[in-house]
């Protein structure tokens, strides 16, 4: 990084400044000696100084290399361990993002008989929601390196109907060493492939009906995950978390320990310069005490049956990816799908109220239901994209045990058919039309059109794969 002084001469003689030296007498060689001494030393002041600036620079972007950058279109590339939220540069104030969503729907059928034949109701974020002009799920995230150690997140959301809540509000190591990280508080799990991803990266309106039948919408955490991504050339993540398993399909047990357990693990790689693969599976424990649900018994009676045991998913996903030579700017295709799959075991309180006057019955209960959902969308122009994306559940089998007097096993499959077409001015802003062919109400066919907007404002970090 110094400069020679032989350049330095030649730079001067250029210049006609040496050949006027030459001609000059001792003490005038002596003082141009002095002054190019003195040059020199400028230089070389100026020279360490760049120096220690791209040290810090090299340090600041080593420390930045976990934080993903501003959301780009998909890019054939190797995936990398799911990313944290994009840290702020300024310590000093949290960066500020800001989603507003809102949809314009037009549904066929009443949406207040909307249910999914077979599958208890969960009481989530399920069905197409309400007819005509509504907000979407508009949220606000503020998210800041806290120091060289952790980074920190919090997300409100704004629901259609009127409510604020957290929807993600966590701390996360940021210096772990071997490819280890720990984040703790409230969060998406890390099951299956969507459920991490928040609702204005979905490429549809609604989620597939696996995840709101499974999930009442999506599966928040509160509680500690722990995250390994092996140094390996192929792509190798491991997923570890204990939480409160509040959320369906659990409840509130008031006890101490974890009342959820997940457990996950993904792979993946590049295959040539054009395509980008990942899979994965997935396990789900839950505890449940007095799930609530409402149904219509045999002999025509609203009631209210509680279940208390034990449910366990597992999910398979996987995700491929085409963009040309890895140039996702112009054209692209990602083909994604999950299949999930759910065992439930324990008891069931028939009419916990006993509006049926036969006493509330206690008896066993066995379950078990799957799901699955495949899409599909390709991008043909830079800023428009074309996706098709169909669902099906599969009700399987139910034993009521005793209480199957009562109670009547469904054997109806809901599914779905959904296509959108969406555009995009730039990255901030999305317009999306979907309409869809929805059967999950079972003899029931409802034709649904959605129209939605979504609006960043602000840096918003990059989600995973």
């Amino acid at each position: 990084m110094r400069i020679p002084l032989s350049r330095l001469t030649l730079a001067l003689m250029t210049t006609g400044v040496v050949p006027a030296a030459l001609a000059a007498p001792t003490n005038e060689l002596a003082a141009m000696q002095a002054q190019i001494d003195a040059l020199k030393q400028a230089y070389d002041a100026r020279i360490q100084a760049l120096e220690a600036q791209l040290q810090a620079a090299q340090r600041g972007a080593s420390a930045a290399a976990a934080a993903p950058q501003a959301e780009a279109p998909p890019a054939a590339v190797t995936p990398v361990a799911a990313p944290s939220v994009a840290a702020s540069a300024n310590g000093f104030n949290p960066q500020v993002a800001v989603i507003l969503s809102g949809t314009y729907s037009a549904l066929q059928r009443d949406p207040g008989t909307w249910q999914m034949g077979g599958f208890q109701p969960t009481g989530g974020e399920v069905g197409p929601g309400t007819r005509g002009f509504n907000l979407g799920e508009s949220e606000m995230t503020l998210s800041a390196n806290i120091d060289p150690w952790f980074f920190g997140s919090l997300t409100m959301a704004v629901s259609p109907e009127n409510e604020i809540s957290a929807e993600e509000a966590f701390v996360q190591t940021r210096a772990l060493p071997a490819g280890l990280q720990v984040k703790a508080g409230r969060f998406f799990s890390g099951v299956g492939y969507l459920n991490e991803q928040h609702a204005h990266t979905w490429d549809f309106v609604d989620a597939p009906l696996a995840y709101q039948a499974f999930f009442g919408g999506q599966f928040k955490q509160e509680g500690v995950q722990a995250r390994w991504l092996a140094p390996t050339e192929q792509f190798l993540e491991l997923t570890a978390e204990l939480g409160k398993g509040a959320d369906f399909p659990g409840t509130d047990r008031n006890r101490n320990g974890a009342g959820s357990v997940v457990l996950a693990a993904h792979t993946g790689g590049d295959v040539g310069d054009s395509n980008s693969w990942r899979a994965g599976v997935s396990w789900l424990r839950h505890e449940a005490q007095d799930r609530e649900w409402n149904t219509t018994d045999l002999a025509g009676n609203e009631v209210t049956n509680a279940f208390t045991g034990r449910s366990q998913l597992w999910v398979l996903d996987g995700v491929w990816k085409w963009a040309p030579y890895g140039n996702a700017t112009r054209t692209n295709f990602k083909l994604q799908g999950e299949y999930f799959r759910r065992r439930e075991t324990g008891d069931v309180t028939y009419d916990t109220t006993d509006v049926s006057g036969n006493g509330s019955p206690l008896a066993g209960y066995r379950s078990a239901q799957s799901g699955w959902y495949l899409q599909g969308v390709y991008q043909f122009a830079p800023s428009w994209r074309v996706g098709l994306r169909h669902d099906r559940l599969d009700s399987g089998s139910v034993r009521y045990g005793s209480n199957g007097l009562y109670l009547a096993d469904s054997t109806y499959n809901p599914q779905r058919n959904s296509l959108m077409v969406d555009w995009s001015l730039s990255e901030f802003s999305r317009w999306r039309l979907q309409v869809s062919d929805d059967r999950a109400r079972e003899g029931v066919k409802d034709k649904q059109l959605f129209l939605q907007y979504q609006m960043s404002l602000g840096a918003h970090g990059a989600h995973s794969y």
